[in-house]
């Protein structure tokens, strides 16, 4: 897709005006309800579709169909980050009316830290086409290593980054919150709020995650432009999405398997597009394909962790009403 500077323009000017409406949503700290966190889930991703549409609509078929796929992949990967930012959350005991704000603004410089890596992948991409090799390598293994941790099983706690405990430990932390502000004073000493610390934590965790979904959307279109606003709007609409959806991670259980799958389909796909490059007749893997393949994959994962859910309910209640009528025999005899 040939981009113009004016393009590109105008669409940085217009995500930062969603971001700057994003902002005024959540400028004043409260609990964010489900009715209000649906509403928006749907006002973004209703965004990100017109996008794709609009894409369709001025001729640009391939790239609106390259959009969606890297859509619906960065944003299931995102569903995936939502996991440690719950953890994150927990780790620094964040107040419920402060927890959108840290999402807001960590978010924010998880999109600026990720059109730098897109800035790079692009860069190096057009120069070194064996780099495809080294990408889709990575995602197979990055698949095989999420089904080993989906197998393990254990219960995950955060821990800090070496930037984070370096930033720590060069301006200090105050010892509890103080409201939205991310700096105090304390003994003439100007040190960070835990407000800014997590801020820093949800946006440089999402760095580590960036190592996969980077690779992944450059395996459906090596395009910057698509790469970048397929990022945009999956990270945008992130904060409303964790509040809607957070109770409910905890039954995706099948969510890692289904990533793994996509990962790995796109690991093989970038290795069947770089054998092309190098001059070998292999087939390669259409976006319609790509798209299919995704979308049924999350179908399947969704269906899947709900009967496991219901099964493992089943399964409790059973276990419950055994042990109640236990007690009881107990107390006749």
């Amino acid at each position: 897709m040939d981009v113009s500077w004016t393009l590109w323009v105008l669409t940085i000017l217009g995500l930062s005006a969603l971001i700057a409406v994003d902002f005024f949503i959540g400028r004043k700290p409260h609990d964010v309800t489900t009715k209000e966190a649906g509403i928006w889930t749907v006002v973004w991703i209703a965004l990100a579709v017109l996008f794709g549409l609009g894409l369709l609509l001025f001729g640009e078929s391939q790239a609106s169909g390259e959009f969606f796929a890297g859509f619906i992949t960065e944003k299931s990967l995102s569903v995936d980050n939502l996991f440690v930012f719950v953890l994150i959350m927990a780790k620094f005991s964040v107040p419920s009316h402060l927890q959108q704000r840290v999402l807001l603004i960590g978010v924010l410089i998880a999109l600026v830290l990720r059109a730098v890596f897109i800035a790079a992948g692009a860069a190096v991409i057009a120069n070194f086409s064996w780099v495809f090799y080294i990408f889709g390598a990575f995602l197979i293994y990055t698949a095989w290593k999420l089904i080993q941790e989906a197998r393990a099983d254990e219960e995950e706690e955060f821990e800090e980054n070496r930037l984070l405990k370096t930033i720590e430990r060069r301006f200090g932390v105050a010892d509890r919150y103080h409201g939205t502000k991310l700096f105090i004073r304390n003994n003439g000493k100007r040190v960070l709020t835990p407000l800014m610390v997590v801020m820093l934590a949800i946006g440089t965790t999402d760095v580590l995650f960036a190592l996969d979904s980077i690779p992944a959307i450059f395996g459906l279109t090596q395009d910057p432009y698509i790469v970048f606003t397929a990022n945009a709007f999956a990270l945008m609409g992130l904060r409303q999405l964790y509040f809607l959806i957070g109770g409910l991670l905890k039954k995706l259980v099948h969510l890692s398997y289904g990533l793994s799958v996509i990962l790995g389909f796109i690991g093989v796909k970038l290795v069947l597009h770089a054998l092309h490059e190098s001059g070998v007749h292999v087939p390669e893997i259409s976006i319609p394909v790509s798209l299919g393949v995704i979308c049924g994959v999350l179908v399947i994962t969704t269906i899947t962790s709900l009967m496991a859910n219901k099964k493992q309910a089943r399964a409790e209640s059973v276990e419950d009403a055994d042990e109640t009528a236990g007690k009881g025999a107990d107390v006749d005899a």
